[in-house]
């Protein structure tokens, strides 16, 4: 039974005795929906809460898992118990007197990516944040959980430890593990491998031309060259979970696995190869960088609402300098396609308007209501934490390195870290994490922060890369500036961006209108770039495009060339010194670029 009042106060729960154990079954997974059963034993209050985070750590998104639960009730024994909905996320079991209760729900599971759960015939795949009630005030309690697979042959894969003697059952040290441990559950393959002594999963669900030896002697050289930067393995067994599916990409981390999903024909290609082990090298850095080294207000989760930080700039933009790196040192690239790809990332960064609006750290702020929700003028207004705290991490690399002849780098700043904070998984401020790269720089900082992590000063790469040898090229293309970008899309050509100030803004035209001419001759994205190449800065074309289903012709003045391209360039005679930075930043001589 249920009643939708006020909230009652709950006295303070005594967590010594209670025991709390979950069963999650899946009788007809086609319906897509798990069946969850929460068993609370030797409690003692007159009322049970029950939480459903509304994000998971690692995704800094307000997911609001609670609209997938239905079907929820309560009982002690065969008894319903009264319960009501207190908030969104919130639900309030009444216990008076009762000390075994059962709580059933549903979660329906058709969302498949890295921080949602997906459920059909062929598989599931929950994360605990997304399925898994909190109990405040028994936050530090064990966890059991039973999975009841729908087959025999189904078997389950997670990071957890098992519970001798009881079938599919593990047992998670506190909520904190719960969150942090997603389940495979499925005909999935495993496949068993060491690493450093310790043992390794990779589970694959999916099929596609992915082939696991290779694969798993690269995932072996990333794990060697990863340790051997902070000295160790700090888990006792990893497990990379992989699903392999259309054109998804995207990875979470966790503290002893984590979870990637990739296209399933995303292994054959040479470069496509390449990104799906950066993304590897990236999730598994996020053992040390984020797992345990991370900000003060991520020590303790706050799972009913938005954690502010303005460090996620070093959190996953230091993290992404080194998922380029890492691959490169375990050899699985050579010097020029670790230059080649650097070239891609400074190519994206300067093809950003927003990096001259939103200061990176301000972009660490606001994640939580911009970068995972981007609309059609996040391009003009935003600027992303990985990409600019990627390259920031590069300057701070080379100034370090510059300042001490490379006896001294970024890997220093990471290994303090970790030594400080990461190892006690104490949370760091943003002041203190300034002081550790100022301490391995051996200078002041103050300056470089104020300019690139708290405004919006452009990078200035030529500084900082000059002393290495390299200086930033821009490519500059043959047609003229007109200030759009656009897609096919299902026959239709839909202008998908619209740069703020461009000759196409300033005419009026907007993000989603449909192209259709050019000075009346119908043009697609495929053409656009050859036919504007008939024109010269300073002309005016007319430019024909469906605006909210209204055919519209605007005149457009052209605009000279903006640069398209930017690439990284050995300066003309190199200096010894210079070549001498070079090697000892990238181990191999200027000329191998």
């Amino acid at each position: 039974m249920t009643q939708v009042t006020a909230p009652l106060l709950n006295s303070e729960i005594s967590p010594a005795q209670v025991k709390i154990e979950y069963q999650v079954a899946m009788p007809q997974p086609q319906n897509h929906l798990f069946e969850v059963t929460l068993q609370v034993s030797n409690y003692s209050s007159p009322l049970l809460d029950l939480k459903l985070p509304v994000w998971t750590p690692g995704s800094y998104l307000v997911r609001e898992y609670a609209k997938h639960l239905q079907d929820f009730e309560a009982f002690s024994g065969e008894e319903p118990l009264t319960w009501r909905k207190v908030s969104k996320n919130h639900w309030q079991v009444e216990t008076e007197n009762v000390a075994q209760i059962t709580v059933k729900y549903s979660i329906f599971a058709n969302e498949l990516t890295v921080r949602t759960n997906h459920l059909d015939a062929s598989h599931g795949y929950f994360n605990g944040a997304a399925t898994l009630f909190r109990i405040p005030g028994l936050d530090k309690q064990t966890v059991k959980i039973t999975i009841i697979p729908p087959a025999p042959q189904w078997r389950v894969t997670t990071g957890l430890p098992p519970v001798a003697g009881e079938k599919n059952t593990f047992l998670a040290a506190d909520y904190d593990t719960v969150v942090d441990s997603p389940f495979e559950i499925g005909t999935h393959q495993v496949h068993h491998f060491e690493a450093l002594g310790k043992p390794h999963e990779f589970a694959i669900w999916g099929s596609g031309n992915l082939k696991v030896e290779p694969v798993i002697a690269d995932l072996q050289k990333i794990i060697d060259v990863e340790a051997k930067m902070f000295g160790g393995l700090p888990y006792d067994r990893y497990v990379f979970f992989l699903h392999l599916f259309a054109q998804a990409y995207g990875g979470l981390e966790h503290k002893n696995s984590c979870c990637l999903i990739y296209p399933r024909f995303g292994f054959r290609d040479r470069e496509k190869y390449e990104r799906f082990m950066q993304l590897a090298a990236h999730e598994f850095f996020h053992l040390w960088n984020v797992k345990r080294i991370r900000p003060k207000v991520l020590e303790v989760f706050d799972y009913d609402g938005e954690n502010y930080t303005p460090s996620l700039w070093f959190c996953e933009g230091a993290t992404s300098y080194y998922d380029l790196l890492i691959p490169y040192r375990a050899e699985i690239y050579d010097v020029k396609t670790y230059i080649k790809n650097l070239n891609k990332e400074i190519t994206r960064y300067e093809q950003t308007p927003g990096r001259r609006v939103q200061p990176v750290s301000e972009s660490s702020f606001d994640a939580w209501i911009k970068l995972y929700r981007q609309d059609a003028n996040s391009g003009n207004s935003q600027i992303s934490y990985y990409l600019k705290g990627e390259l920031i991490s590069l300057l701070l690399d080379l100034l370090i390195r510059e300042r001490h002849k490379n006896k001294r780098s970024f890997d220093d700043v990471m290994v303090q870290m970790w030594e400080k904070f990461g190892k006690s998984e104490i949370g760091f401020t943003p002041e203190e994490l300034q002081q550790v790269i100022e301490s391995v720089a051996d200078t002041q900082l103050h300056d470089f922060f104020q300019r690139y992590v708290h405004n919006t000063e452009d990078l200035p790469f030529n500084e900082y890369l000059e002393p290495f040898g390299l200086h930033l090229v821009e490519d500059l293309p043959e047609e003229p500036y007109l200030g759009i970008r656009v897609n096919s899309e299902n026959g239709r050509e839909v202008i998908k961006f619209v740069e703020a100030l461009s000759p196409a803004q300033q005419a009026g035209i907007d993000a989603k209108d449909e192209l259709l001419a050019i000075d009346g001759l119908k043009v697609t994205a495929s053409q656009l770039s050859d036919r504007l190449k008939d024109y010269q800065a300073g002309d005016t074309i007319q430019v024909t495009v469906f605006h909210q289903d209204e055919l519209r012709s605007f005149p457009v003045t052209l605009d000279s060339p903006r640069p398209n391209k930017h690439y990284l360039k050995v300066v003309e005679k190199p200096s010894p010194t210079q070549q001498e930075n070079f090697v000892g930043w990238l181990g191999k001589p200027l000329g191998d670029i």
